[in-house]
């Protein structure tokens, strides 16, 4: 059975949304190595972490946008 553009789609957003989440987890393992820092390492690290974050919620949003566009228009 040949891929149609919807299929690759679907599963290209949701392997761009678990690269997303992936993302995500490593922004938590920072944040627990920042945990046993002195303060002004532990903010420098956080400064770090809450870029990293909102870079990985945006890779993940647009998979999951993918992935709802290749359901609904499939």
């Amino acid at each position: 059975m040949a891929a149609t553009i919807w299929a690759v789609l679907i599963w290209g957003g949701a392997a761009v949304t678990l690269l997303g989440v992936a993302g995500l987890a490593w922004c938590v393992r920072l944040s627990l190595k920042a945990k046993g820092a002195e303060p002004a390492q532990a903010k420098a690290i956080m400064q770090k972490v809450v870029v990293y974050n909102l870079g990985s919620m945006a890779v993940a949003v647009f998979g999951l946008l993918s992935m709802v566009t290749g359901l609904i228009l499939r």
